[in-house]
């Protein structure tokens, strides 16, 4: 297994090559979706790994706040002072925002990280297990708004449809500004229909599936979006390519890139107005390769197996392989794909022997390889 670990930071690193030569040239990085601490799934984000991690790919600020910590209770206190202390140890470069749980004081807690100089808040209201009609978000968003600091919502997998409420808040408390997490795959259409073209709510784009992105691109402007990478469950470099590749796939300009790169979080961060929303881009279609289709379906499939860590025993990765056999006149992205799969295959099937923490950062590890295969069958095209 080590010399398949050492092959999969190879292909990795290969990666920042083609990663570099899909930025715009020069172009400023704010990651509007950080993780720091312990989550009890067993997730860690280290400030020592994210920082390295941000130097490697010239990210120079970032929205950070905890995870969902073991010692959460009561109100994500401790969880909090870490995040306060880390803003402090990055210089400015990491952005505090205040994670609160709706039971234990929220509007205390809040309040007190506001004056020790958080600049947001975070809510979850699938870790937290509170629905977006619960009215002790009102004060929230109320505190929000007269403190002039953004609320971002987890708007991903796990939750019930929550674009009503959501959009029920904003209008009422229409001076807070709002990110909605994950793209807002949750409730996609309906949150899009209700509050895009909203001026002072964006989305941002961490999430796993290319199709998802561009499906969320053309019901959204460009000027709501705020790329992100969901560290440390997004990896580098594949949550900049995901958002870089399909954003370029539904039309971004350089300009529009750059602002959804940088431009729309520094704004957010800096207190000043954001842009006014044009119109979404994008097809309500999309066309993909046959070959390149089958790729993704097992892929797809390959993905809950991996993050429940269960054995390949249903066979997704041989067919994904055994797919890239075919030739149909996209050869060199196809090979790509293979040898990224054949990596991830060795690995994978390592992990039955395989102890903690061994068996995680293979599995980590094996899910970069499978992602960025993905990311790159989805978005390739004749």
């Amino acid at each position: 297994m080590e010399d398949a670990l050492q092959k999969a930071e190879q292909l990795v690193r290969s990666w920042d090559e083609r990663l570099a030569g899909e930025l715009p040239k020069g172009v400023e990085i704010f990651d509007a979706h950080v993780h720091l601490g312990h989550d009890i799934d067993g997730m860690t984000g280290v400030y020592e790994d994210l920082e390295r991690i941000q130097a490697r790919y010239g990210i120079t600020r970032a929205f950070m706040f905890c995870l969902d910590e073991p010692d959460r209770h009561p109100a994500f206190r401790a969880g909090n002072d870490r995040t306060l202390a880390f803003a402090e140890r990055s210089g400015g470069r990491l952005i505090p925002f205040v994670r609160l749980d709706l039971a234990e004081q929220p509007l205390e807690e809040a309040r007190r990280c506001l004056a020790l100089g958080a600049r947001g808040i975070k809510l979850h209201p699938r870790a937290q297990r509170f629905l977006l009609n619960d009215d002790r978000l009102a004060p929230i968003f109320e505190l929000a708004a007269a403190e002039r600091v953004p609320i971002l919502i987890h708007g991903g997998r796990g939750l019930p449809p929550i674009a009503d409420d959501l959009a029920r808040l904003v209008l009422e408390y229409p001076k807070t500004q709002l990110i909605v997490a994950h793209a807002g795959i949750a409730d996609l259409e309906a949150l899009a229909r209700r509050l895009a073209g909203k001026p002072g709510v964006f989305w941002d784009t961490s999430v796993w599936s290319p199709v998802d992105l561009l499906d969320f691109y053309r019901q959204v402007p460009p000027e709501q979006v705020l790329w992100a990478s969901d560290y440390p469950y997004g990896q580098q470099p594949a949550s900049l390519l995901i958002g870089v590749r399909t954003a370029r796939i539904a039309g971004f300009d350089e300009a529009q890139l750059r602002e959804m790169l940088w431009g729309n979080a520094n704004r957010i961060a800096s207190g000043e107005p954001p842009l006014e929303p044009s119109e979404p881009i994008g097809g309500d279609s999309f066309v993909q390769p046959m070959q390149l289709a089958r790729i993704h379906q097992y892929l797809s499939m390959a993905t809950p197996l991996l993050w429940t860590r269960q054995a390949d025993t249903i066979g997704v990765l041989g067919l994904a392989l055994n797919t890239c056999q075919e030739r149909d006149g996209i050869p060199e992205e196809v090979d790509q794909i293979r040898e990224l799969l054949e990596t991830a295959q060795s690995l994978w099937r390592s992990l039955p022997e395989e102890e903690e923490p061994d068996r995680v950062a293979a599995v980590r590890a094996t899910f970069r390889l499978i992602h960025l295969a993905d990311i790159l069958a989805v978005t390739t095209h004749p």
